[in-house]
């Protein structure tokens, strides 16, 4: 049987875009949404119009999508996204990313903020994700598998595809800008981490952490698309250095590093016009 819901929410959006052919989708995570702004020709959708579509309630995540034209690409943009801790089922994240898939998405560049769990990486860094470790405890591909959008043991091998990784980090020099490289894990949230949660992580080899990407990155993988994966870093985890947490202090930071990210987007979808 077919889930109904993406077949429905793919031709809500269809209804709205008429021929264009998206080919690529951009996430945006927490203070992250100015990429945005840089769409030509942009056909605007709340997600609050499409019906059966979850909805973002978080600060600093506006909640619609962006359909137009991005350095030679045509792209779907979530200026926004779902999080688990908000309350949404997992499979609702799938039932997304299988709609874009239905409507012709191939590659996925997911960004988030994220915590430094790596003392070299301050707050304002970019982190190239190289993999990631799931610790929420929730997967968006359990239950029932539409054999005809993706396998039912998808492989993760190369989940954040290593030839974008290389070409990203020679794009990086070439501008630069600084750009780590490491592993991200995921809690469910919505608290900050304790002191000890972040020496296990690390123990782990993890070397940031937070609190989405990692559904939206199983489901691409199980839908066939490329990834590509950036954090902005925006505070160190939880007893590496003095002080409380904050969101507000995540969104500061990650508007701060806005620039240095758009810069590194676009110049990688300039070279890769054809996806």
């Amino acid at each position: 049987m077919n889930n109904p819901l993406y077949h429905d929410i793919a031709a809500q959006i269809r209804s709205r875009i008429g021929p264009f052919e998206p080919d690529t989708l951009i996430i945006l995570g927490s203070g992250l949404g100015a990429l945005g702004h840089e769409i030509a020709n942009p056909v605007i959708i709340n997600y609050a119009d499409l019906k059966g579509f979850p909805q973002s309630t978080v600060s600093g995540h506006e909640g619609r999508l962006i359909i137009g034209s991005l350095c030679g690409h045509n792209v779907i943009c979530m200026q926004g996204r779902i999080h688990l801790y908000e309350g949404h089922d997992p499979q609702s994240i799938n039932t997304i990313i299988k709609a874009f898939q239905i409507l012709g998405i191939k590659q996925l560049i997911v960004t988030n903020a994220a915590g430094s769990l790596n003392p070299q990486m301050a707050p304002g860094s970019i982190m190239l994700i190289k993999d990631h470790i799931n610790f929420s405890g929730r997967n968006p591909l359990a239950g029932y598998n539409d054999d005809a959008l993706g396998p039912r043991f998808p492989d993760l091998s190369n989940a954040y595809d290593a030839d974008i990784r290389h070409q990203v980090h020679q794009l990086a020099h070439r501008h630069n800008i600084e750009l780590f490289d490491g592993v991200y894990l995921m809690v469910l949230g919505p608290n900050f981490e304790t002191a000890a949660e972040i020496r296990a992580f690390r123990t782990l080899g993890a070397d940031a952490v937070g609190m989405s990407t990692v559904p939206e990155v199983l489901c691409a993988v199980h839908s066939g698309m490329k990834v590509l994966g950036l954090s902005v870093i925006t505070n160190f985890g939880t007893g590496m250095k003095e002080g409380t947490q904050s969101h507000s202090e995540t969104l500061a930071q990650a508007n701060s590093a806005a620039q240095k990210l758009t810069t590194l987007v676009k110049c990688y979808l300039q070279e890769n016009p054809n996806g």
